[in-house]
C-alpha cells in the first residue's frame, strides 16, 4: 500500500463515521401519535429553529454522502 491509498482509506473511514453521526442527529420525518397530540404545544420559534437545524443537517448529509460515494469509487479503482 502506498501513501495515496492509505490517505483515501482514512478519508473514507472518517466520511462513513460522520455520515452515521449526521443521520442519527436528524429528527424523524413523522412524529407519530405523540406529534399529533403535542403538535400545538410547539411555538413558532421552536418550529423554525428545528427546521433550520434539520435543513442544515440535510445539506451536510447530502454533501458527505456524495463524498463517500466518490471515495468508494476511488478505492475500487486504486485497490
Amino acid at each position: 500500500m502506498n501513501a495515496g491509498q492509505i490517505i483515501v482509506m482514512i478519508l473514507h473511514i472518517l466520511l462513513s463515521i460522520s455520515l452515521v453521526v449526521i443521520v442519527l442527529l436528524q429528527s424523524g420525518k413523522s412524529a407519530g401519535l405523540s406529534g399529533t397530540i403535542a403538535g400545538g404545544a410547539e411555538t413558532f420559534f421552536g418550529k423554525n429553529k428545528g427546521r433550520t437545524l434539520d435543513a442544515i443537517l440535510s445539506k451536510y448529509t447530502s454533501v458527505v454522502a456524495v463524498a463517500f460515494i466518490i471515495t468508494s469509487a476511488v478505492l475500487v479503482l486504486i485497490l
